[in-house]
């Protein structure tokens, strides 16, 4: 039975007094998205997916060992040795922030540099044996014929992946960096309100969420258009 009291009794009006305080956390968790996708999952998951697709076996292995390693453990393990772990053993220093997007960025490059195999090796042989009939050199033949069609399969699991991303950004929280759910958390227990701010957390994350998504439509439509 439904406890309409407790429903009653509820006050979100706490939510609109500290909203911008949630929106400024939430943008932590966007940036942090950012630099996961753009510097793991475009820059160092394509490098390790081309490495994983090189014959040389000194070049594929040490790739793969790093992509299994990252994508077996958990972001959350991760993240702790990064901070904790890695300035004992060099003796650098990094702040929080620092070491979640380190962290962060191994992690993502490891499940999408599978993704970016996955859908270069997805094309034909018979296209770079054409592109090579029509004159085309190394360059052009990626650039012209094998990545139009490769990012074509991969969009859809890549914006899958950048959802995913985003959600695990709150983990993140746990080095004391002020995104969304230590924003939430921080505010839950001063006004002892737990209901109200964390749905509004979930609210705010559902928003980011949908407009990642909608993103995702609105380039797969354009790259639709731009092959016909």
């Amino acid at each position: 039975m439904i406890d309409f009291d407790f429903l009653r009794s509820l006050d979100f009006t706490i939510v609109w007094k500290y909203l911008p305080v949630l929106i400024a956390g939430i943008g932590t968790n966007i940036l942090l998205t950012a630099i996961g996708f753009i510097c793991g999952g475009v820059i160092v998951g394509t490098l390790l997916a081309l490495a994983n697709l090189s014959p040389r076996p000194l070049i594929r292995w040490p790739a793969w060992i790093f992509v299994e390693f990252w994508r077996s453990t958990p972001l959350l393990v991760q993240a702790i040795w990064v901070h904790f772990a890695v300035p004992g053993i060099t003796g650098i220093s990094m702040t929080p922030f620092q070491s979640g997007s380190i962290a962060l960025i191994f992690n993502v490059a490891a499940y999408c540099s599978e993704i970016i195999r996955g859908g270069i090796s997805a094309i034909g042989k018979g296209q770079f044996e054409a592109a090579k009939a029509l004159g085309l050199g190394f360059y052009p033949t990626w650039r012209l014929v094998i990545l139009p069609q490769a990012v074509r399969l991969m969009l859809p699991p890549l914006v899958g992946t950048t959802i995913s991303i985003f959600k695990a950004t709150m983990i993140l929280s746990v080095l004391a960096i002020d995104d969304l759910m230590r924003t939430a958390s921080r505010l839950s227990s001063n006004t002892f309100q737990p209901v109200e701010v964390y749905t509004a957390a979930a609210l705010l994350a559902f928003v980011v969420g949908a407009a990642i998504t909608f993103a995702g439509f609105a380039a797969e439509k354009r790259l639709k258009r731009g092959m016909a």
